[in-house]
């Protein structure tokens, strides 16, 4: 395919700029800073974007492994951990694992109690579960619960408490009088995730439900996990109409919560992240704007000789002005290239080592987690190019003000 006229020009201009000619010692210093502009404009919002994504990914992660995606439970509950029980049969469960999108669905039970040591006592919720995936991948100490007596505690209560794998406790339960339990420590757990690690204590499901003086179909809830979060809306509804107009064995009715309705505080400070994307994406192409503009002057006054003989040999306003966008153009994609590697880069890096620390106590996690959206990744860029090209038709109308006759008589 022949190459259109406008763009050999361009192609001749563009590389001839790289070159060491001393004509070309006046232009060169600007078009590095414009190309400058455009790599770290581009790395920069392509490391918030991996940043932002990968901290709500993570967080949302650790939110779904102590309450999972979905909760089914009594539609009379009081929203606390002293839950009303619901019968789940195992007809039920298999219905919902059949579900579309639904990964797994597992009965939960919950007990609030105290924990009462020699040297201190701390408020705690025994939460009885056979999903044990998600702490088998936090267990830092030990091993998983087996027998009855036995229950995963976290690193943060093994530090308050002053316990360790293998050690054992007296944990207190209030109904209309007060039960006493002892516990073997089988393990320690530890999420990041402060507010949950520090209450949950983890053990089998039927102990849970002798505490609670429950049957052996009586559960807490159902805890849904979904197979991708993106799935999560479809899979609710899915779950919703498989047991909205069901009731279980003793008439009670099924309510369903997604872990976003049942931690609105979090994932309403995770939701203002987006608001910082934005943001920063908007000041990162204001600078590269500035950058392109302020180059493609430069470029221009650097050929003004060069546009008055073009001129008059007959080229228009039109044909000049294509030389210059497209020069630019490369320059822009050259930087947008640099730009994606240079990103890419310092994500790797950080998504392997770990390299930046975070306090875990404040943002739930220990490192700064790292995310490779490619949907995102090729919007950015996608975008990044037609608002870069958009901004060059403004500062390319100066072409259309130089006379080749007063450029001639210059000269």
């Amino acid at each position: 395919m022949p190459i259109r006229p406008e763009t050999f020009v361009a192609q001749r201009l563009y590389f001839s700029r790289q070159g060491n000619g001393r004509r070309n010692n006046a232009a060169r210093p600007a078009v590095r800073v414009a190309l400058a502009g455009i790599i770290i404009g581009v790395m920069v919002m392509m490391v918030t974007i991996c940043v932002v994504v990968g901290f709500k990914r993570t967080v949302t992660e650790k939110v779904a492994g102590f309450g999972a995606h979905i909760q089914v439970v009594n539609f009379d509950n009081n929203n606390t951990y002293e839950m009303q029980p619901v019968a789940v049969s195992d007809s039920l469960l298999e219905k919902l694992n059949a579900l579309p999108h639904v990964a797994s669905a597992h009965i939960f039970v919950t007990k609030p109690g105290i924990i009462k040591t020699d040297a201190e006592f701390q408020g705690i919720v025994f939460k009885g579960t056979d999903y044990w995936e998600w702490f088998e991948q936090n267990l830092i100490e030990g091993v998983l619960p087996e027998k009855a007596n036995e229950v995963l505690i976290s690193q943060e209560q093994a530090r308050l408490l002053q316990l360790e794998a293998g050690s054992s406790f007296l944990c207190y339960f209030v109904d209309e009088d007060v039960r006493v339990r002892k516990f073997n420590v089988a393990g320690i757990y530890a999420t990041g995730f402060g507010d949950f690690d520090a209450m949950f204590v983890i053990g089998l499901p039927h102990v849970a439900r002798q505490l609670n003086g429950w049957s052996e179909t009586q559960a807490s809830g159902i805890e849904v996990l979904v197979d991708d979060i993106h799935h999560l809306s479809e899979a609710t509804d899915y779950v919703y109409f498989a047991t909205a107009n069901r009731l279980d064995e003793n008439g009670n009715a099924f309510y369903t919560q997604t872990l976003e309705q049942l931690n609105p505080q979090i994932f309403s400070w995770l939701d203002l992240l987006d608001m910082n994307v934005v943001v920063i994406i908007f000041l990162m192409l204001c600078v590269s704007g500035f950058n392109i503009i302020s180059g493609l002057i430069i470029l221009i006054l650097d050929s003004i000789t060069l546009i008055g003989t073009l001129k008059s040999l007959g080229a228009d306003n039109r044909f000049v002005r294509r030389i210059f966008i497209t020069q630019a153009a490369m320059l822009i994609g050259k930087g947008v290239l640099w730009g994606n590697v240079l990103g890419l880069v310092l994500c790797a890096i950080q998504y392997f080592t770990h390299v930046l620390p975070l306090d875990a106590a404040t943002y739930y996690v220990s490192y700064v987690p790292i995310a490779f959206p490619w949907l995102g990744w090729l919007a950015l860029n996608l975008g990044t190019i037609a608002v870069s090209l958009l901004i060059l038709l403004a500062p390319s109308a100066i072409v259309t003000k130089i006379s080749p006759a007063k450029v001639m008589h210059f000269e």
